[in-house]
């Protein structure tokens, strides 16, 4: 957590796994988005494991966008070029800021530390809407623990302090 940016604040975020095959058992990137997130202290509000399907996921997504209580969204899955793949569709037009640098360094640290020039087709991705930020990863494991360490970790309360600071002057 970067030391500039800690808050007395506890996360509450929800998890969304977008797969026509996966089951809360059998998935094992949004479990671990959930224990990593548990390790730092953040509350898991809500997990739902949705079809590849732009309005299922879309629905799912706008319910929580309603509820204030909730600071991200964090969804695994359906950020390839595969024809079902369609999370980034479902998603991208909801934002009101897309935050572009989150894709363009998941695609860096997984080209140059993991995946090579298969990171090409990651369609990861991130943005805010509602005050809430939206990481769109890719289901598997290795790619949740990158973006989840490499780069929400350490950025998740300057995003959060960014999005809620008008709220400490009013």
């Amino acid at each position: 957590m970067s030391e500039t940016f800690q808050t007395n604040h506890q996360l509450q975020i929800v998890v969304l796994t977008v797969s026509d095959t996966r089951t809360k058992k059998t998935d094992t990137g949004g479990q671990l988005v959930q224990r990593i997130a548990k390790d730092n202290e953040w509350v898991i509000v809500d997990y739902a494991i949705v079809a590849d399907d732009i309005g299922a996921i879309r629905a799912q997504i706008s319910d929580w966008l309603e509820r204030d209580e909730i600071d991200a969204i964090i969804t695994t899955g359906g950020t390839g070029i595969a024809k079902r793949d369609v999370t980034l569709e479902a998603v991208q037009p909801l934002f009101e800021k897309e935050i572009s640098g989150f894709g363009e360094l998941f695609r860096y640290v997984s080209f140059t530390e993991d995946i090579g020039t298969k990171a090409l087709l990651s369609r990861a991705t991130a943005g805010v809407v509602n005050e809430k930020a939206i990481f769109v990863l890719p289901g598997s494991r290795g790619a949740v623990k990158l973006a989840m360490e490499r780069l929400i970790l350490p950025e998740i309360y300057h995003i959060y302090t960014e999005l809620t600071k008008h709220q400490e002057h009013t």
